[in-house]
């Protein structure tokens, strides 16, 4: 969750070439609970959920403040959110934005993520310009870490937690415009 007074949420949608970012709606649900108990989704997270306990367990219309579904044409095809990393993560983390993102395995490959990740981080730039952003991955997900460089992200600290090399990046606050 952004949690910061001042960020009304849900923003009004985001759009880019292809995508629109936009609150998660009813109609997610399904797209939800796919992306949650997916394992290829899953692979460097710790695992899926599982698919039955999340079809009773989530809510009508999932998500939370700080979480844009990514839609394209109609359909959701993942999310995008930003919290407050907490107290339980790194020290050069802590309290500051913290981008995630989760994409079907069938939007792979075709540069939604890095798409939709940038218009997320352009608006968090507009409406909290002094805010740093942080994003956490596995050294072993190559393509989280492409998309972390892609996106502007420079290493901060490598670490191990849950059985495996983790990457810290952070971004920098956006620049004003003069």
């Amino acid at each position: 969750m952004v949690e910061i007074d001042s960020v009304a949420w849900p923003p009004d949608p985001v759009r880019t070439e292809r995508l629109l970012l936009r609150a998660p709606e009813a109609r997610d649900r399904a797209a939800f609970v796919e992306l949650l108990s997916s394992p290829e989704v899953h692979a460097y997270l710790g695992g899926p959920g599982d698919r039955d306990r999340l079809e009773r367990e989530l809510p009508e219309v999932p998500g939370r403040p700080g979480t844009f579904a990514v839609d394209l044409g109609g359909q959701m095809i993942g999310l995008v959110e930003f919290k407050r990393a907490g107290e339980h993560g790194r020290p050069a983390a802590v309290g500051k934005a913290e981008l995630g993102y989760l994409f079907l395995p069938r939007a792979w490959g075709h540069g939604y993520a890095t798409e939709a990740c940038a218009a997320a981080l352009g608006w968090l730039g507009r409406v909290l310009p002094s805010e740093p952003v942080v994003l956490t991955t596995q050294t072993a997900n190559a393509a989280s870490m492409r998309l972390a460089a892609r996106l502007g992200f420079a290493e901060v600290e490598r670490f191990h937690a849950w059985g495996a090399e983790q990457w810290l990046g952070q971004r920098p606050p956006a620049r004003p415009a003069v």
